[in-house]
């Protein structure tokens, strides 16, 4: 291989490295209820959509109800690889934040918090 045609081998190297970096973990593109939402009770559907595939056994949604209590949500099933969904019956009023922790396809875990306001 020619000077030329390792300059081009190593740049499409890097291009490959690049690529996998900003894919490699999973990265929440949307939520439902959105950060910081105002959302109706008493029963709130949570839906998070990611940027790579996760594995839905391996990931958790922890909820954080006011006065510090915990309670581990249920993932239901769905047909996408990228998706995460539950729902939660009998919220009250106040601030509450759902913790999420989710493995990507690289074997990277991310974890994240969306806090919301329930009226």
């Amino acid at each position: 291989m020619g000077n030329g045609g390792l300059k081009v081998f190593s740049a499409f190297v890097m291009f490959l490295c690049l690529v996998t970096l900003s894919y490699g973990h999973a990265i929440l593109l949307s939520a439902t209820p959105a950060p910081n939402a105002i959302v109706k009770g008493p029963d709130v559907v949570v839906e998070l959509r990611f940027n790579a595939r996760i594995d839905p056994k391996r990931s958790r949604l922890i909820l954080l109800r006011p006065g510090g209590v915990q309670r581990t949500l249920a993932i239901s099933k769905t047909s996408s690889p990228d998706y995460l969904k539950t729902e939660v019956k009998g919220l009250t009023g106040g601030s509450y934040i759902l913790r999420w922790q989710v493995l990507a396809s690289d074997g990277h875990i991310t974890r994240g918090e969306v806090p919301f306001v329930v009226q």
